[in-house]
């Protein structure tokens, strides 16, 4: 049982470093920078211009389409750059299942495409 603690030493050495170094970080900056926020520095940011309606109110459907389709290709770009890498080993069964992956996606794409998902009205 020790030896299974002592495996996890350097993991606990490096959180007890990152969470320091953090701390540190958020310390010197509280005592370094001056901590008196005037009115505009406090007011809400929305495109150069005080927002004009409750933040609280619904969103249109297409907003979180759009949304989806973003995450679902950033995740297809995050798959592709570890497959690309490890191509060389992977061998021909690697290479079929990205394209049967990338197919699927393109499938999805073309689905959102035709149903109007990415017409802006």
């Amino acid at each position: 049982m020790e030896a299974l603690l002592q495996q996890y030493l350097p993991i606990l050495i490096f959180l007890g470093i990152a969470i320091a170094i953090a701390v540190i970080a958020v310390g010197a900056s509280y005592i370094v920078s001056r901590q008196r926020p005037d009115v505009e520095k406090n007011s809400a940011y929305e495109c150069g211009f005080d927002a004009f309606s409750d933040s609280r109110t619904r969103f249109d459907v297409r907003f979180y389409l759009v949304a989806i389709l973003f995450i679902i290709f950033d995740l297809e770009v995050a798959f592709l750059f570890p497959w690309a890498v490890s191509l060389g080993t992977l061998g021909m069964f690697g290479f079929w299942s990205m394209v049967v992956f990338l197919g699927i996606l393109t499938i999805g794409f073309i689905y959102e495409w035709r149903k109007g998902a990415l017409e802006w009205e």
